[in-house]
C-alpha cells in the first residue's frame, strides 16, 4: 500500500552520510518532532537527479527553511558512502541531510518502489517529495514515470 497523505511513516532504519562515515538512523530521529521536506531520487548521480533534483534542492534550501522547515533531506535507494560522495560532488554542505536507504526497506515500506532492472539499476525509488510535520505526511507528490515536475523543490516550495 502506497502512503497517503494523514498516514505516519514507518519505522525504519536508514544511514545518514556524515564527514565521519555513515551513520545509523532511524525515521523516528529524522522526523520526530520536526518539519521536514523530503525527497526522494531513483539514483545519485543520475542524471536528472544531478542536473535539476538535488540542485534545485539546494539551490531554494534557505527559502525553504524560511517557511518553517527545520530539515530538508534527501533518500534514495544507494548506500551512505555514495549518498555522501554525492553530496561533496554537489557542493550540499551542511543545507541536505542525505540519507542512504541502501536496501530498500523505505521506501518499500512506504510502497514507494520502482523496477529499473531495465536499467541496470535494480530496484528503486521512484521520484517525489514530501512534506512531513512529527513523522506525519502532510503533502505528497510522486512523479509519474519520466516526469519531474511535481518532486521539484519550486512545486514544494509552493505549498508551504
Amino acid at each position: 500500500m502506497t502512503i497517503k497523505v494523514g498516514d505516519k511513516l514507518p519505522s525504519v532504519k536508514l544511514s545518514e552520510a556524515t564527514a565521519e562515515g555513515p551513520k545509523p538512523v532511524t525515521t523516528d530521529e529524522v522526523f520526530k518532532g520536526k518539519r521536514v521536506a523530503l525527497f526522494a531520487v531513483p539514483g545519485a548521480f543520475t542524471p536528472t537527479c544531478s542536473a535539476k533534483h538535488l540542485p534545485g534542492f539546494r539551490q531554494l534550501a534557505g527559502e525553504i527553511k524560511a517557511r518553517g522547515v527545520d530539515v530538508i533531506a534527501c533518500i534514495s535507494v544507494n548506500d551512505a558512502f555514495v549518498m555522501r560522495a554525492w553530496a561533496e560532488d554537489q557542493a550540499v554542505g551542511e543545507d541536505i541531510v542525505m540519507l542512504g536507504d541502501g536496501s530498500g526497506d523505505f521506501t518499500k515500506a512506504i510502497g514507494l518502489e520502482m523496477d529499473a532492472t531495465g536499467f541496470g539499476m535494480g530496484k528503486r525509488s521512484q521520484r517525489y517529495s514530501m512534506l512531513v510535520d512529527d513523522g506525519v505526511v502532510t503533502e505528497l507528490n510522486v512523479e509519474a514515470p519520466g516526469e519531474f515536475k511535481v518532486s521539484t523543490a519550486d512545486y514544494l516550495l509552493a505549498q508551504l
